[in-house]
């Protein structure tokens, strides 16, 4: 009847393994999302463990919504979402590369847990200046100076350490980020402030980034041990590096500027990235109304 009766066999023996999808999507996330290292230790750690060896066309979403289920008893919603996120963009890719077996994706109809990850965390003047002096007897000399440069210009922490000194122009008072975590570029202004302190930093022969460690003369791959030091002499228990870039926002939107100007700086990509701030924005609204109060009272 003309038909191929090994075809049904055939078909079977071209379906892959969960893990070779798992290789094809860490080898298109290598070469386009800077978040490829996290992505490849969920893959390592909790995908691959569990569908590795699995067919994927015999991985069923009723089964993964309770492995799902089962990994949010010990990780953190944000966590399981991601996890859930890389297991169907697998599948997604494996569909448009045409990978047998991929038509069906098991992730989806997954319910998915509302995820409310914004803390809010500020730090007023005085623990900003409590930070500020920890930092100057830190055992990394360039502690000082990553740190004041956050608060002064709300960068992320990988932006500045990545930073080199050909992107900075003083004379203009900007700093060109060329790669952000919205994949566009940006120019951040720097204050007055921020300009004293690149004036200051140490300049090393051959060098081209602008806080590198004094040691490698490359940037740090971290300072975790030096910020936990910190924050422990200031009295600051649970402060985030990425806190500095929201007490940044806080320090401007009491100082009245607006919450455009405020996304502009930080380089939001969307308005609604900013408004977390909007209730910093209210105060400094209510301590107007209540200096235009006085002066009416008086009158």
């Amino acid at each position: 009847m003309g038909g191929d009766p090994l075809a049904p066999k055939k078909e079977v023996k071209a379906i892959p393994l969960c893990g070779v999808l798992l290789d094809m999507y860490l080898e298109d996330s290598k070469a386009r999302l800077k978040s490829h290292d996290t992505n490849e230790m969920y893959v390592r750690v909790h995908i691959r463990p569990k569908w590795g060896k699995v067919p994927v066309n015999e991985i069923e979403t009723r089964v993964v919504a309770s492995w799902l289920q089962e990994l949010g008893k010990t990780l953190a919603p944000a966590t399981v979402e991601k996890i859930r996120v890389i297991l169907g963009r697998a599948y997604q890719l494996g569909q448009n590369w045409g990978v047998p077996g991929t038509d069906r994706n098991p992730t989806r109809g997954i319910a998915r847990k509302p995820l409310n990850n914004a803390r809010d965390r500020f730090l007023t003047a005085d623990e900003a200046e409590r930070l500020r002096e920890a930092c100057i007897v830190s055992n990394n000399p360039q502690l000082q100076h990553i740190v004041g440069l956050l608060l002064l210009t709300g960068a992320r922490k990988r932006e500045l350490l990545d930073a080199k000194w050909e992107n900075v122009d003083l004379a203009r008072r900007s700093w060109f980020i060329p790669t952000t975590k919205t994949g566009k570029p940006r120019h951040v202004p720097l204050s007055q402030a921020a300009i004293d302190i690149i004036e200051s930093l140490p300049r090393f022969k051959g060098c081209p980034w602008l806080v590198p460690n004094p040691d490698t003369l490359k940037p740090f791959v971290s300072i975790k041990n030096a910020w936990a030091y910190a924050i422990k002499t200031a009295n600051l228990p649970g402060l985030r590096i990425h806190d500095l870039r929201h007490s940044a926002a806080s320090f401007m939107v009491n100082s009245g500027v607006d919450l455009f100007a405020v996304g502009k700086v930080l380089g939001h990509a969307i308005y609604q990235s900013t408004q977390r701030y909007s209730h910093l924005a209210n105060d400094t609204l209510l301590k107007a109304v209540e200096a235009g109060a006085a002066k009416h009272k008086a009158w």
